[in-house]
């Protein structure tokens, strides 16, 4: 089969990404809600290539995705300059392969949280029953709650299990 062949044939696939399904949005939500950590990925300000750190993180008591970070940190500055960031979620287990895991690549625009505000009590409160350790560094003054506002999804929940999602798609 030449190669004009096969891409004709391609057309007649079954499309990559499945429709957006009930099942899809639990994997999604269940991602959110269990991660400690993740990959975020920002732009470089002086040079706008990609940069990926990784991060602790936690949900606000609306599972918005959120993390504390430093002023310190090269992400914050990042950020500071553009919102627009991406956070991969999903931790691989001991066994198996760890592609067959379900991830999600959230795409998000970042929010800092302002000190000495309710908002800010309350996301320390819920942050630190999920990330106990935080409390060591929590209330240092170049410390930040980041709330990782999403704008759209894609989750691989396995071997053939693609699908984008919206932002309503990740709420509990």
């Amino acid at each position: 089969m030449g190669l004009c062949s096969y891409i004709s044939d391609m057309s007649k696939e079954t499309p990559l990404i499945r429709p957006t399904n009930d099942e899809a949005r639990h994997i999604a939500r269940g991602l959110i809600q269990h991660a400690h950590f993740g990959a975020l990925a920002v732009l470089h300000p002086n040079t706008g290539l990609p940069h990926v750190t990784r991060i602790a993180v936690g949900t606000n008591s609306e599972n918005i995705p959120l993390t504390l970070i430093s002023n310190l940190s090269f992400h914050t500055t990042a950020l500071h300059n553009n919102p627009y960031c991406s956070l991969l979620l999903g931790e691989p287990t001991i066994k198996g392969d760890p592609l067959t895991h379900p991830r999600i690549t959230l795409t998000c625009k970042a929010g800092f949280v302002p000190r000495n505000t309710p908002e800010h009590t309350q996301i320390r409160k819920h942050y630190l029953s999920h990330q106990p350790k935080a409390k060591l560094y929590i209330d240092f003054a170049d410390f930040n709650f980041v709330l990782l506002n999403i704008q759209t999804a894609n989750l691989n929940g396995g071997f053939g299990k693609a699908y984008d999602l919206s932002a309503e798609d990740c709420k509990p």
